[in-house]
């Protein structure tokens, strides 16, 4: 993957970056655990009188819902910076790319033809459908000149786009409509304790692009340079979109799509970390999160007590991060 800038960033600005992203990630989450339609304060917790209802709320509600938001952040965060190694563009990612709308999709036609399935069903489909969607996309930007490196984020937002058509009209015809609208757009509050525990499979799938790391920092060097090293170049591509294919289904099962996270966090992550993988994976996933309980908090405060979707917010200021990358990268060029 080009990485987003040319010199690697001093020892010292690493490290503080690593530790206000850390500090950020405690205090959102606090502040998530807190936040919400009924009353929760530290004090709430220590009353006799309302101590067993303050910890039965965060129990059910509050802790299941911090917890979502961090999983959900931290994967699709790592999900893109794979998928911006395996392409070598710093604009791809599930969103941009059609793999969350072929994993909605999938949920579709399982919610169509197996209505009964359970939710670990419906992940694998959507994960399978996910998979071919990705596989597709990779076709496309594989039979077309790169003459930009906007080329292939244009490729994959079309890509996305007919097939979010095809979805709602499918969507549209079974009367499954607002089915679909949940899935189109992200959203955290009907997470419960039971209603998120999907989530935990996307822990493991980052672990294991952790593990990965090295391998995807080679594939990513391009097939010739992969294979020259010794490195199974379409075994590791095909490791690495497994892992993506999964965690977009997971996130889209449990909560809906969750735009430009992975474009903007590993974007801003390179500029301090560097392109290297090993290094960066931990710092993108806590980054990923601190964006997602940020967004999170404004959807719950800005309308309070009603609640935007975090869908939108996401969507506002990932959309404001894309531009900014576009025009930083144009000035750097130009």
């Amino acid at each position: 993957m080009t990485s987003t800038i040319e010199t690697r960033p001093a020892r010292g600005t690493r490290t503080a970056a690593i530790g206000a992203v850390c500090v950020l990630l405690v205090v959102l989450a606090l502040c998530s655990i807190f936040v919400g339609v009924s009353d929760l304060t530290p004090a709430t917790l220590f009353d006799e009188q309302t101590r067993a209802s303050g910890w039965a709320l965060i129990k059910l509600s509050r802790a299941p819902r911090t917890v979502a938001l961090i999983l959900a952040g931290s994967s699709l965060a790592v999900a893109g910076l794979i998928m911006q190694l395996l392409t070598r563009n710093p604009f791809v990612e599930p969103s941009t790319a059609g793999t969350m709308e072929f994993a909605g999709l999938g949920i579709l036609l399982t919610t169509l033809f197996v209505p009964d399935a359970p939710v670990i069903a419906r992940m694998v489909i959507a994960g399978a459908a996910a998979l071919i969607g990705t596989g597709i996309f990779l076709q496309l930007i594989n039979r077309v000149p790169r003459t930009d490196v906007l080329i292939v984020p244009l490729i994959g937002l079309m890509l996305s786009g007919i097939v979010a058509a095809l979805t709602t009209f499918i969507a549209y015809r079974t009367d499954l409509i607002q089915s679909v609208n949940a899935w189109l757009t992200g959203d955290f509050s009907a997470v419960l304790q039971g209603r998120y525990e999907l989530l935990w499979i996307t822990a493991g799938l980052t672990g294991l692009a952790l593990l990965l790391a090295d391998r995807l920092t080679v594939a990513g060097m391009g097939e010739s340079v992969a294979t020259n090293l010794g490195l199974n170049y379409h075994r590791t591509m095909a490791l690495g979109l497994c892992v993506v294919s999964l965690i977009s289904a997971a996130v889209v099962v449990t909560v809906g799509m969750l735009p430009f996270i992975g474009l903007v966090v590993p974007n801003i992550v390179s500029m301090i970390m560097g392109a290297n993988a090993r290094r960066s994976i931990p710092v993108v996933a806590a980054t990923g999160a601190v964006l997602v309980l940020g967004c999170d908090l404004l959807a719950r405060t800005l309308r309070a007590p009603y609640e935007l979707p975090i869908g939108t917010i996401l969507g506002v200021i990932g959309g404001v991060g894309f531009l900014m990358l576009l025009l930083r990268r144009r000035t750097r060029l130009g």
